[in-house]
């Protein structure tokens, strides 16, 4: 009997692995344009494909997802494969993912440490096609992503305070800020509390006026308690209306996990343990090694980064360049080039850990797997534990109003990274910084026909990127001729 039933067990277990990795397998290698690109392949495959999730839960994923720090698109494909077939199918989605592209930037690693000074004209204007395209296809991303966002006049305000916001500042803590804003807003203005406020403020004004004026007619006195009682009845239909949703959503038992609040929050407890433990070895041991400096700096920088490619990108540059381990100019030759890689931008952070360990004398194996485990470590290990916390929280008025402004902020962001990534998209041998790519017009239309070819065409990102990389190579072929 026990026998029979550990082979049971067993099937089931290999069942629901063949399921994952047929659903999964070819994701990794053809999921191009970073996080705002993901999320709409995910949409059209999990939702509107398999039918995993519904409308609502992708969009309590998305929100999740964009609230807590590490790689968005990442915890999203994570959470989907965790709530369908479990923590082992989650696990190997997670590998099937981002493994291709770690490989990939490994790779590329060892082929920057070997080589020289400059690099012929040609890889330059590849660099920057690849970048031009890129942009293209999170713009077309970002759009379709802001049409399933914005319900009203408020997410339509809120998408677009963000993205304004974004543009015009940086900062680690910034982003973070934004979404908790956005989702206050969207509570203070479902539950109606600004205007409750508004109203308690008038009826005062108006008593103290008929108060003052005691020797007025009967007739006004009545017109007054109507003026005053009408908004009130008024607003009072609206909140019900908006926020009136008593009974909580019927959701079918296969979204559930089957973990306890409690068990999420012990396994979220234990992550901040480590943290803290890691933090204080890092601050306080004498002579620490260089690869642990390298994990540290990486788990750091896999805790605090929210808003994924606009903030890790700095944030990196201080934590591997500042150190002296890779030098600026490898720096930005590995990020154009991760534009254009398939899967999770945070896989830049391997080619980081892979070339820093050559560039030390390490193991370039040993360091791109530290970097690995760093980088993504904090974001899955809290969006699991936040997962049975969810189940609890739900449900709730307020949360659903969160949840709201969560997506309307981070779809804002997306508009952010766009800017971004359009700024520093043209490279050359005398700028390797990187330049905008408006400088060149011919970059403006490569972006545009990106944008177009996948809104209007069906174009799928991995030939827009390919498209972008010729039109490079033609630009570096018309103008080398002409000079």
């Amino acid at each position: 009997m026990i026998s029979n039933s550990w082979e049971e067990a067993g099937w089931g277990v290999a069942r629901r692995s063949w399921r994952t990795l047929k659903v999964n397998w070819h994701l990794g290698f053809t999921s191009f344009g970073g996080p705002p690109v993901h999320f709409r392949i995910f949409h059209e495959k999990f939702v509107s494909k398999l039918t995993w999730i519904d409308e609502q839960v992708y969009q309590e994923l998305f929100s999740i997802c964009q609230a807590l720090s590490g790689p968005a698109s990442t915890k999203m494909l994570y959470c989907v494969n965790l709530l369908q077939d479990g923590f082992l199918g989650a696990i190997l989605a997670f590998f099937i993912w981002s493994l291709p592209g770690a490989l990939g930037m490994f790779g590329l690693s060892i082929g920057v440490s070997n080589i020289g000074e400059a690099l012929p004209r040609a890889v330059y204007a590849l660099l920057s096609g690849l970048n031009a395209a890129t942009v293209g296809i999170i713009a077309l991303a970002a759009v379709e992503l802001s049409n399933k966002a914005i319900t009203d006049k408020l997410t339509r305000i809120l998408v677009f305070l963000n993205a304004a916001a974004g543009m015009l500042y940086n900062a680690l803590w910034y982003f973070p800020v934004l979404m908790l804003a956005s989702a206050c807003t969207a509570v203070i203005y479902d539950y109606l509390w600004l205007h409750q406020v508004w109203l308690a403020i008038k009826n005062t004004l108006l008593k103290i006026r008929r108060a003052a004026h005691l020797g007025g007619s009967t007739a006004r006195d009545e017109g007054d308690l109507r003026e005053t009682e009408s908004p009130r009845v008024s607003l009072d239909n609206q909140n019900e209306s908006r926020i009136g949703d008593d009974e909580p959503r019927i959701i079918p038992p296969g979204y559930f996990l089957d973990f306890s609040w409690k068990s999420g929050a012990a396994i979220v407890s234990a992550f901040f343990a480590t943290f803290i433990v890691v933090m204080v070895l890092r601050g306080t041991l004498p002579d620490v090694p260089v690869l642990y400096r390298l994990f540290a700096n990486l788990y750091l920088a896999g805790t605090i980064i929210f808003g994924g490619g606009p903030v890790v990108i700095p944030l990196l540059r201080e934590y591997v360049v500042a150190e002296g381990w890779v030098s600026p100019r490898d720096f930005l030759i590995g990020l154009a080039i991760a534009q254009a890689f398939p899967g999770p931008n945070f896989n830049f952070a391997v080619f980081l850990g892979g070339l820093t360990a050559i560039n030390l004398g390490y193991s370039s194996v040993a360091g791109a797997s530290i970097a690995f485990c760093g980088i993504f470590f904090p974001g899955i290990v809290l969006v699991h534990g936040t997962m049975g916390i969810w189940r609890v929280l739900r449900s709730r008025r307020w949360v659903k109003s969160g949840v709201r402004g969560v997506n309307a902020g981070a779809v804002g962001l997306i508009y952010t990274a766009v800017y971004r990534i359009w700024q520093v998209g043209y490279i050359d041998e005398g700028f390797q910084s990187g330049k905008s790519l408006g400088d060149d017009p011919w970059w403006v239309v490569v972006t545009a026909s990106a944008y177009v070819g996948g809104r209007y065409f069906g174009v799928a990102p991995p030939v827009a990127i390919l498209l972008g990389a010729v039109l490079g190579l033609i630009r570096h072929g018309v103008v080398s001729g002409s000079v």
